[in-house]
């Protein structure tokens, strides 16, 4: 599959991790990156194993006129499970592992709250697989920028305004003039 990734100027090789996707290293020098709004990313990471891996999920769960058995990847459920099972294929004991989650905004007023949703989905999550929560930046209404190290369990999260872009004006020409129109 696929992965973009750059370098960043401290030599650590950056990998983006899109809605819908895991990722999963034990590379002291790969930094996994995403933003978010409404979506959730859990960054785990086993501390003696040093394997750490981010999801990023859309949405909690599928809607009941889902199909059964089939997957898709941009809800939680799976993507949980996927980002669980692909670090203990590596080394990790689930035992070890630990938890961040980021992102779970409400960006926009007036609508439905699917960051709420995410946010505790994922947390509910981890308390279920008993998976301890070492730090979390959920809710409010901005968009964030999380940078993990999987192989340390360091994260950055920095916020984002959620500044909308300025209201369009109509604008009406009232010095139309007759004559040929010329194209250029």
């Amino acid at each position: 599959m696929f992965q973009q990734s750059i370098s960043t100027p401290n030599g650590m090789r950056r990998i983006t991790v899109l809605q819908g996707q895991v990722r999963v290293s034990n590379d002291p020098g790969v930094e996994l990156s995403t933003v978010l709004g409404s979506c959730v990313a859990s960054c785990l990471f086993d501390p003696v194993a040093m394997i750490g891996g981010m999801n990023h999920f859309l949405l909690a769960e599928p809607p009941a006129s889902h199909v059964p058995g089939e997957v898709d990847v941009h809800y939680g459920v799976y993507l949980m499970e996927l980002l669980i099972n692909e670090m203990l294929g590596q080394g990790a004991i689930k035992s070890r592992i630990r938890a961040h989650l980021y992102g779970g905004a409400n960006l926009r007023a007036g609508m439905a709250p699917i960051g709420t949703a995410n946010a505790t989905f994922a947390c509910s999550f981890l308390d279920q697989e008993r998976i301890p929560l070492m730090r979390e930046d959920l809710g409010s209404n901005c968009a964030r920028r999380v940078d993990f190290r999987p192989a340390t369990g360091q994260v950055r999260c920095r916020s984002v305004e959620n500044t909308l872009a300025p209201e369009l004006k109509s604008v009406t020409r009232t010095d139309r003039t007759a004559g040929d129109v010329e194209l250029f």
